[in-house]
């Protein structure tokens, strides 16, 4: 009998930024904290972010009423610049952000294995809203990184 596979999830977006751009936008924790949430109600107050094979990222998100809030945090496996970030989760699940060179658009593509807490249609949305958060953040930034 074969083992079952973790189901993984798929959100994308693209981005009429060039790939440079997004990569920065994507990866340095000043601009992590000013899109990595899924509506207006909440906020991304510090974010850490090593960014290499072995590297840890850390990032707090919080409604800002204050009401509730985590960390989610995990390690790097795999860091190719311009190309993909791959990773493990603090609790175990894999996840992966491939980036493609469109010229002068991305396309930005997370790949994540579910939890169990959460049907697998509120995370997908969960994980989009956070994905055209970031879109808009990146579309509507200045070009001077």
């Amino acid at each position: 009998m074969e083992p079952t596979r973790p189901k993984t999830i798929t959100v994308e977006t693209k981005v009429d930024r060039p790939i440079a751009e997004v990569w920065t936008y994507w990866t340095d924790p000043s601009h992590i904290v000013k899109w990595n949430f899924a509506n207006d109600d909440w906020c991304c107050p510090n974010a850490k972010n090593e960014l290499n094979a072995g590297g840890e990222f850390s990032w707090r998100m919080e409604a800002k009423d204050g009401s509730m809030g985590f960390d989610f945090n995990g390690k790097y496996s795999k860091v190719d610049p311009l190309k993909v970030i791959a990773g493990q989760i603090e609790d175990g699940r894999s996840m992966q952000v491939q980036f493609e060179d469109l010229g002068d658009k991305t396309l930005v593509t997370e790949i994540f294995e579910i939890e169990d807490t959460n049907t697998a249609e509120q995370q997908r949305g969960g994980w989009q809203s956070i994905l055209e958060n970031f879109k808009r953040y990146a579309e509507g930034h200045s070009n001077n990184l």
